[in-house]
């Protein structure tokens, strides 16, 4: 089986984690969690919702675009008044 690739960021406008699926570009983003783990579980759950309908309706699964792996890293800047 293909190894699909899942974008998570934070969002401070949603207040949330965005999940994108870059191979799978109907959509900018598929889901969002308010945490990493649950952003990440709930992106591997449409992927997973995405091959089942793909297979229902007899089309070919798409070739994932690459095959990197992203590691979250967090990071704080300091702020200007505390700097």
């Amino acid at each position: 089986m293909p190894h699909y690739s899942m974008i998570i960021i934070w969002s401070e406008e949603d207040n949330c984690y965005l999940v994108h699926l870059p191979d799978f570009p109907f959509q900018k983003f598929h889901t969002h969690g308010d945490t990493y783990e649950e952003a990440s579980k709930h992106g591997q759950e449409v992927i997973d919702s995405y091959i089942e309908i793909y297979r229902e309706q007899g089309k070919s699964l798409p070739q994932p675009k690459n095959s990197l792996q992203l590691l979250q890293v967090e990071f704080y800047t300091p702020d200007k008044e505390t700097a």
